[in-house]
């Protein structure tokens, strides 16, 4: 969501916090700004929209200064507007703002009532002037920030500048991320270390309730009651080059297609013909999953999708009880937890907010461990996990997720094996199963070259407002992505159903006007798919399939689209079906020109409820 980016250096900082926030601009956000710091003067520019409006702004009336924070903001209190964007200022504080604080209202009027008087809409305005009343006690900046965060309520991550302390950025974080940025003379302080990779690799993870105080020499961390402390520094393996477009139009359209890499670097070292290596999900990890007796899969968005397909492969092969849950309904309602329930934790990011509360949450509910699958080796989520599976997707930038759910389906399938394997499966089976996992990455490979029909296919939906997907068994889930991925960046309202649903409501949408498409692997449920079809067919609706190429649908019999797909398995489908319907998604995008990449309304990760 938010992004934050600040810097104390011997050069100019302005340029380097414009390039940092344009690094966080997949991150979704509707207003940009940054203030710097020298002589004893801060200077701030603001821009709704983009960052390079922003920056245009700062081009006609430079910045200079040594001490700088910038942040692109994604609206929570107050609408977009410059008078709502970050930095706010009050007095001798100068503030940016990641998260929400939910206490605000009762101290905004509490400093209403001593002679505040505040421009903004924003929770944020209420931090500056708690610490500007703590400077006014005579504390520095340091201490008034460790003194106000210990009033506040929520989540947040900042960084605050004070016009009587040049040459210093103090940060905090509860439950939204920051990380420090160690340099050669000049320190750092980041939301996402994507925004540092420019001026760093050297990262220093803050864990919640921590606060930093940079300067050019150093970076000091204290705690809450504030006791200095040492946190770990780390080498980030992120690269410019990593973040980069190349030859794809969108970023979006290159991490489609860089999914058969990002699935065979999740498998690798992890998976061979004989079959899941031991000890891949951590220290004692398989003798703590000897134990499980049940699952429960907390996610939101997509990771949910991708633990619903988990669900029906570990039922089926594992023969173990799994619910999965979104995150955001899990930690409101008290979860029976059977004994032996393993918790896992799905999140590309690691700091999806709903889904790290939910699995703090689940400390007290008394289950057997956590496992955390995740694509961020520092992130919160990880680092609290008692188990852990990194999907080795790389940097994702299109908010509409990808790589991410083809990598979080192969962590998953990995965890399905071995779960499979303790409980007895059949070797002959347990074999063919590793050997379709082995062979996805080039499944995905194959499903790609679809994308010339599916550039044809997109123009069908041009003009169209409405789509319905169906999908059978673990294809369900399937169609829910499918049908997601169309909204998210098409702005095409779509849902999807099991497509034994259809009789019992949604049958009553379709029309000629209402495109349905139907993922058609081959299997135990392909005729009464056939079934399914045929009702549409009978109602006039346009039939688009995406069929296994076993699978035997006569294309004249539906009076409809139909793609052939070469799924490798029935195991691994679930996963070479989803990437022509990101493609497709991506392509009627493409022709009603939106935004792919950074859609409207959407953040890429949601570090607020």
């Amino acid at each position: 969501m938010c992004g934050i980016v600040a810097a104390v250096a011997q050069r100019d900082v302005a340029p380097l916090l414009i390039a940092g926030l344009k690094a966080l601009e997949y991150r979704g956000y509707d207003s940009a700004g940054l203030a710097v710091l020298e002589g004893g003067q801060v200077r701030r520019v603001r821009a709704k929209g983009k960052v390079r409006e922003m920056e245009a702004l700062y081009l006609a009336d430079p910045l200079p200064g040594s001490t700088g924070i910038a942040h692109t903001r994604w609206a929570t209190h107050g609408v977009p507007n410059e008078v709502n964007a970050h930095p706010h200022m009050i007095g001798r504080v100068t503030i940016v703002h990641n998260g929400i604080i939910e206490n605000y209202a009762s101290l905004r009027t509490e400093l209403q009532s001593k002679g505040y008087v505040f421009t903004s809409e924003t929770d944020t305005e209420v931090m500056a002037a708690l610490i500007e009343v703590n400077l006014s006690k005579g504390m520095k900046l340091r201490e008034a920030v460790l003194a106000t965060v210990r009033e506040l309520e929520g989540a947040y991550a900042i960084a605050v500048i004070s016009r009587d302390e040049p040459g210093r950025v103090v940060g905090a974080r509860r439950g939204a991320p920051l990380l420090v940025g160690v340099g050669i003379g000049e320190h750092f302080l980041g939301s996402d270390a994507q925004a540092l990779i420019q001026v760093t690799n050297k990262i220093i993870y803050l864990d919640d309730d921590d606060v930093v105080e940079i300067t050019r020499e150093n970076a000091k961390i204290y705690t809450l009651d504030g006791n200095a402390v040492e946190r770990a520094m780390h080498e980030s393996e992120l690269s410019a080059d990593a973040v980069e477009r190349g030859e794809y139009r969108h970023y979006m359209q290159k991490e489609i297609f860089e999914q058969p890499r990002a699935v065979s670097d999740t498998l690798e070292a992890r998976i061979n013909a004989q079959g899941v290596l031991p000890n891949i999900f951590g220290v004692n990890g398989d003798e703590l999953l000897a134990k499980v007796k049940g699952l429960h899969i907390i996610a939101c968005g997509t990771s949910y999708h991708a633990g619903m397909v988990a669900k029906y492969w570990i039922e089926e092969y594992a023969r173990l009880p799994v619910s999965v849950e979104v995150a955001s309904e899990y930690r409101y309602r008290e979860a029976v937890v059977p004994e032996g329930t393993l918790f896992i934790a799905i999140s590309q990011s690691g700091e999806t907010a709903d889904t790290l509360a939910a699995m703090r949450e689940s400390r007290r509910r008394g289950y057997l461990g956590t496992l955390a699958i995740c694509n961020v080796p520092e992130s919160s989520v990880v680092r609290e996990a008692d188990l852990k599976l990194m999907t080795r997707a790389g940097p994702e930038i299109g908010v509409a997720s990808t790589k991410a759910f083809t990598t979080q389906l192969s962590a998953l399938a990995l965890l399905t094996l071995h779960l499979a394997k303790q409980r007895g499966l059949d070797t002959a089976r347990y074999n063919d199963l590793c050997a379709q996992l082995l062979h996805m990455p080039r499944s995905i490979d194959d499903a790609l070259k679809l994308e010339p029909q599916i550039i044809e296919l997109a123009e069908r939906f041009v003009h169209r407002h409405h789509a319905l997907f169906l999908g059978r068994g673990a294809h369900y889930p399937v169609a829910l992505e499918g049908s997601l991925k169309l909204k998210e960046i098409s702005y095409i309202h779509a849902e999807a159903y099991p497509a034994g649903e259809l009789k019992h409501g949604p049958l009553a949408l379709v029309d000629e006007d209402m495109p349905v498409i139907a993922v058609a692997p081959n299997g135990p449920l392909l005729d009464k798919l056939k079934s399914n079809l045929q009702e549409v067919r009978a109602r006039g609706g346009e039939l688009i399939v995406f069929a296994d190429t076993t699978a035997h649908i006569d294309g004249n019999a539906t009076r409809g689209v139909i793609l052939r797909i070469d799924a490798g398995g029935e195991f691994i489908a679930p996963a070479v079906f989803t990437v022509p319907l990101q493609l497709l998604a991506y392509h009627v995008a493409v022709l009603r020109g939106t935004d792919v990449d950074q859609p409207r309304n959407l953040a890429k990760s949601v570090t607020v409820e």
